[in-house]
């Protein structure tokens, strides 16, 4: 259970290091009131972008494996650390600053995370999973998402339209996980030819595309402190939902309910914290350069 453990921390970490080292090339280069061009090939000339976008391939291969060898239960809530992982790297790179207020949220997330996980005791890895169980479950994400959206597109730019964003880029990443890991054990079983010709393959690229564009809106539509909670902890809850659900994982119950509960109270209360902070605006915030 080491492996899917390690590696999605790996994919955390890696996930953080992208969004700060593309911040940080971000504010190198010219800054424009709308789309342009030539913002690319700036970028691609900055070997911080680059190692940056390295960072983003890295991620994905370790979330990947992760998810190959490990329950979804598991491996999706940990990137609950992605945000705090960030503000700390962001404390060295950016030449920030984290307060005392700062580390002690850090900390109360990943308190409420292992108190939640080692409360819950996910188990199960189910390989393979019958349409009778897709259908379902991506008729019920794709109406959250469609519905979450058109919620957003009815109120002006502020909190609650950005956590409309926020959840249903959440919702998307969750069955892009869901998916992308029956993909994986298709690769392993059946070599690249069946991962190329499984339609799961090709429902995590769409539902992967739809969650950054959604969150690309989320992060222009409000601050930040409304849609990274609702990015953070609709992913994991939305995670464990369809672990259960479409993959036969199960969690502990009964009085280990009580700490379970508490764990998940620390990490809002954290991630709450942590998106408040000066320096977790600036990682998203457009006021310095072009993202």
């Amino acid at each position: 259970m080491w492996v899917p453990v390690l590696f999605a921390l790996g994919a955390a970490l890696s996930n953080a290091l992208a969004t700060v080292l593309q911040r940080k090339a971000a504010l190198t280069v010219p800054k424009s009131d709308g789309l342009r061009v030539g913002l690319v090939l700036d970028l691609l000339r900055r070997p911080v972008w680059l190692a940056g976008f390295m960072a983003v391939i890295t991620a994905g291969v370790c979330q990947a494996v992760a998810l190959a060898t490990g329950p979804i239960t598991i491996v999706q809530p940990l990137f609950v650390l992605e945000l705090p992982l960030a503000l700390v790297i962001a404390t060295a790179l950016l030449q920030g600053r984290l307060s005392r207020t700062g580390w002690l949220a850090v900390c109360t997330v990943v308190a409420g995370l292992a108190v939640l996980l080692f409360a819950a005791s996910p188990a199960g890895n189910r390989t393979q999973v019958p349409m009778t169980h897709w259908i379902p479950a991506l008729a019920v994400c794709a109406a959250a998402v469609v519905a979450l959206v058109v919620v957003a597109l009815g109120r002006p730019e502020g909190r609650a339209r950005a956590a409309c964003f926020g959840l249903a880029a959440a919702v998307s990443y969750a069955m892009t996980a869901a998916l992308m890991k029956t993909s994986m054990h298709t690769l392993d079983d059946g070599g690249v030819t069946a991962f190329l010709t499984t339609w799961q393959t090709y429902g995590f690229a769409l539902f992967g595309v739809c969650a950054l564009f959604l969150l690309e809106n989320a992060m222009q539509s409000g601050p930040l402190v409304a849609s990274q909670p609702a990015l953070t902890l609709g992913d994991a809850c939305v995670s464990l939902a369809l672990g259960i659900t479409v993959y036969a994982e199960y969690v502990r119950t009964g009085w280990w309910l009580v700490p379970q509960f508490l764990g998940a109270a620390l990490i809002v209360a954290g991630v709450l914290a942590l998106s408040r902070l000066p320096l977790a605006r600036a990682l998203a915030s457009e006021e310095k350069g072009t993202p």
